[in-house]
């Protein structure tokens, strides 16, 4: 599926936030099983599912737009880059940089960056969500959309001093207004 694969994502996220409502708030035992053929064949998971619904319910973000867009680049890069083919590595979450860690004076972003990679590339493990409530301050503090951060981060062709010039390059902008 992929002219209406969008329409299925949002059926998808619909029922999971029902079903989290409902008290299924464990990530092991989330029962969207029928879904998974479809989400495995977009390279997604359950957990792709689950953290986004249950971050959505708890703290109000990231919203379905935001989902969808950052789903729509994992998508196209499960897709284009990587053949449908998905990658039988996952990122150890102790290998992140620290929370503290910083790039050219800016807190975050190494690690952040290692985290879009491993998002990209469907190797994040289910410990470790792109896009949490560390990142989004992160976008927030820097006026970054969290799907805009992950193409710059696919264009980077694994640059870092892309990332981090885009990065200082929108800092600047935002003081500037």
């Amino acid at each position: 599926m992929n002219y209406n694969y969008q329409k299925e994502l949002v059926r998808i996220w619909e029922n999971a936030e029902k079903l989290y409502r409902q008290g299924n708030t464990c990530p092991e035992t989330f029962p969207i099983q029928e879904d998974l053929p479809f989400l495995q064949s977009i390279g997604l998971n359950k957990m792709d599912i689950f953290d986004y619904v249950e971050d959505w319910i708890c703290e109000g973000a990231p919203d379905l737009a935001t989902f969808i867009l950052i789903h729509h680049l994992r998508r196209n890069f499960f897709i284009e880059e990587q053949g449908s083919i998905p990658s039988l590595e996952f990122v150890n979450s102790q290998s992140l940089p620290g929370k503290n860690e910083q790039l050219e004076g800016i807190p975050w972003l190494p690690r952040i960056i290692k985290k879009a990679r491993a998002k990209l590339r469907g190797e994040l493990p289910s410990d470790t969500m792109f896009c949490c409530g560390g990142d989004r301050a992160f976008f927030a503090k820097f006026d970054i959309h969290p799907a805009e951060f992950l193409q710059v981060v696919q264009k980077s062709g694994g640059e870092d001093l892309l990332i981090v010039q885009w990065v200082l390059t929108r800092i600047n902008k935002s003081r500037e207004s």
